[in-house]
Parts: structure tokens; sequence; C-alpha cells
């Protein structure tokens, strides 16, 4: 024991010589603490980079909403619809028809950023969408399958559009589902599609956001309006 606690009466040094020393359970608390701020942090930060991707998708979406709208003002008010010879997909076609809206010229590639959801994690194929030719490079849909029985707006004057408030013009793929990359219940697997997916959307009135997409638990969610309580539909009527 040093010699000034050798001066002191004995409970006294006995105290000050305790809290000199670090026991085992001091050591374990702090262990515990520290593991605890750490984890903590983690979780603190891995909500604020999925804040941000749902941000930077959000903003992509919305650029490519208004460069719909900005084709329509040069073509009579007409959305984009494929032509008769287009061999490309139902899909995917709007997208070589507005690209020039959104400051991007030449063939399609992984580097079209602005067509790119950070968290695409495609769907039956092992990469996202905007990392895949097949799909014309690209996160997004526009509102335009042309199948025989699904609603759509391919075509369509805006002027003809009931409520362009609630009818969708462009949205994620797993709208179409329905999945969801931000919120998803079903982890990074694309099975099941379940009821209330949520999904980033656009809308006719050039409004966006983050929506819950309805399923039958049958039908794909494109191939039908949903109940009036949801907040947006496919057709324009």
């Amino acid at each position: 024991m040093d010699k000034s606690l050798k001066m002191l009466p004995r409970s006294t040094a006995s105290r000050i010589g305790a809290a000199a020393g670090f026991t085992l359970t001091d050591l374990l608390v702090m262990i515990s603490t520290v593991s605890l701020v750490i984890a903590i942090l983690v979780t603190a930060g891995g909500a604020v980079r999925q804040k941000s991707r749902l941000a930077r998708c959000s903003a992509n979406l919305q650029s490519i909403n208004r460069a719909l709208l900005n084709f329509c003002a040069d073509n009579a008010q007409t959305l984009p619809t494929a032509a008769p010879t287009d061999s490309g997909s139902l899909w995917w076609f709007y997208k070589e028809q507005i690209k020039r809206y959104v400051g991007l010229n030449g063939p399609s590639s992984p580097d079209d950023a602005v067509f790119a959801c950070p968290d695409d994690r495609g769907y039956s194929d092992p990469k996202p969408f905007h990392l895949n030719q097949r799909f014309d490079y690209g996160s997004y849909v526009f509102n335009g399958v042309s199948l025989p029985g699904t609603p759509s707006i391919a075509g369509w004057q805006l002027s003809s559009i009931k409520r362009p408030e609630r009818t969708l013009l462009v949205m994620e793929w797993t709208a179409h589902a329905p999945l969801s990359w931000h919120k998803s219940k079903t982890g990074k697997r694309n099975m099941p599609f379940y009821c209330d997916a949520e999904s980033v959307v656009g809308f006719v009135d050039g409004h966006a956001g983050i929506k819950k997409i309805y399923y039958d638990g049958y039908n794909a969610a494109y191939t039908q309006d949903p109940p009036l309580s949801y907040e947006y539909q496919f057709s324009g009527n």
C-alpha cells in the first residue's frame, strides 16, 4: 500500500484503495456499456443509410415522373406508347422515349444513374434491374403495360385522365408485384408477394411518395385497380 495511505484510518484507506483499483465486475460493466453504445450507433447508422437510399430513390423517380410530363408537353399532351414495330418489353419501352428529358443521350447503360434505385435487388435475374441490359438498365416502370384486360394509361392524353392526383404515372418495379425494396417484409427475398408492400410511386399530377400497394393473393398488383381505400389506381378512369 502507498505510504500516504498508511497515515489514514484503515477504513478510509480501504475505500481509497478500492477506488484506485478496477474489479472484474467494473470491467464487465464497462464492456457491456461499450457494447450497448456500439450497437446503438450501428443501428442508427444503418437507419440513416436506409433513409438516404430511400431519399435518392424518391428523387430519381420524381425526375423520371417530371420527364414523362415534359414528354407529354412536346407531344400534344399524349403519354408514351409502344409502337407496333417495337420489339422491346411492354414494361421498359418508355425509357427510350423520355431519357433525353433527364439529360441522357445514346444507348442505355448501367451508368444511367437517374434510372437506378439504390435498393434495387432485381427479381429473377441475379443482379439489379438497373444493371441489367434485359430491362434497359432501369429500376422504374411506366404505367403503360398494354396487355388485354390490364389497366394502363399508355397513349392517353393527360386531359383524359379523370383523377391525375390518384393515377400512377411511374413506379418502382416492386409496385407491380407487390414487394418492397425499402421496407421489406421478405428481407432480401423476392417471394412471396404480399398485400400493403410499400413502393415509391409517382402520379400524373406530378407528386410522388411511398405508398402501400394492394394484393388480392392471386393476381399481380398491376393487373387491377385496388379498393378505393388505397391512395392510387392504375387506370385513368
